[in-house]
């Protein structure tokens, strides 16, 4: 099968590879649709991302697809189904899977980080990890399932309430997801703060109350201007340290500020305690994807949530290398890898 074999940072080569082994337990999905994923960048610059990798092996870890074959313990699904897949998972009987934190398992397999993934014609996976999507649910939506999954979590963990001001730095796939997602929680009004004028245009229409371009506007005179003199809940969805400054610096009192952009792991920021004790800001992180997979999955079948307006393009596993090395690609939205485009 033709797969993109990352090999260590900067080198990933596209090469003809065997076809998984299906386990008695497993589900054997002919790749559809492999979303490109921040992570996925990180990795490729040599940093860690959720999980380690250890070279060779095939990335790519938000994918849908087409049941190809099951083993022998497999009864719930047939060869012929579309699914989708949770790429995290865990073992069930370690200390974290034992007291409900099952996203911190020791023993965790992650599909597309500590064993192959899905930028591939096919993947092998656990059928615990395999959820159906809906017959009108695009296998490119169903890609998305996993993103939203990670996102769902972070704004769990949020406490937007009915009234609540939020404010999103970034408007790449993630920010737009979550803008959504804090609409649906009860925000009465959201905020983005974007350079790209295209991703503000597309927020917009996604339901923002309105966008800042954060390089020549003033950000809290802006704020002010449109009605949000307290700011109740700050999403930094960029992974930057100078984003997540500014996303302290504007929330209100009581605020909370949600790391969610992953920085690379030795990045620090310049923090005032007293700001934090002054204004009792809760400064939270989001760690992957527990237990959210399928609600993300009935946001993405009920079309409650738009999942494809942030895709820009849809290409083959030729592209992958290109799109994890240039900023610029990436700049223009979500990439689709189609293994068999």
């Amino acid at each position: 099968m033709k797969s993109a074999v990352f090999y260590g940072k900067h080198e990933m080569k596209i090469k003809e590879v065997e076809l998984p082994i299906v386990g008695p337990d497993d589900v054997l999905v002919k790749v559809k649709a492999c979303g490109v994923c921040g992570t996925d960048v990180h990795i490729y610059e040599g940093d860690k991302g959720a999980a380690e990798v250890t070279p060779p092996t095939i990335l790519g870890h938000e994918f849908a697809g087409i049941v190809a074959k099951v083993g022998k313990n497999v009864t719930k699904y047939k060869e012929g189904d579309r699914v989708c897949v949770d790429p995290n998972c865990y073992c069930g009987n370690c200390k974290y899977c034992r007291s409900g934190i099952a996203h911190y398992c020791t023993d965790m397999i992650g599909y597309g980080t500590t064993m192959n993934g899905g930028f591939a014609e096919y993947c092998s996976v656990n059928q615990k990890q395999i959820y159906p999507i809906g017959d009108n649910t695009t296998f490119e939506k169903g890609a998305m399932a996993e993103p939203v999954a990670c996102c769902l979590h972070g704004i769990d963990m949020c406490n937007i309430h009915p009234g609540s001001n939020v404010v999103i730095i970034g408007g790449g796939m993630i920010g737009l997801l979550m803008m959504q997602l804090s609409k649906l929680s009860g925000a009465t009004k959201v905020a983005l703060l974007e350079p790209v004028e295209k991703k503000r245009e597309t927020a917009m229409k996604l339901g923002a109350d309105f966008c800042i371009d954060p390089i020549k506007e003033d950000v809290k005179a802006k704020l002010k201007e449109n009605g949000m003199t307290w700011v109740n809940v700050v999403i930094e969805c960029v992974g930057r340290p100078s984003t997540i400054e500014q996303a302290i610096d504007i929330a209100g009192n009581k605020a909370v500020v949600m790391m969610f952009g992953l920085t690379k792991p030795d990045e620090t920021i310049s923090l005032k305690p007293f700001e934090i004790f002054q204004k009792e800001i809760e400064l939270k992180a989001s760690y992957i994807n527990p237990y959210t997979h399928k609600r993300a999955i009935e946001l993405i079948d009920s079309a409650r949530l738009d999942v494809s307006s942030m895709i820009y393009e849809v290409c083959g596993l030729e592209k992958l290398e290109d799109i994890l090395s240039k900023p610029e690609l990436r700049a223009n939205g979500k990439y689709i890898i189609a293994p068999y485009k």
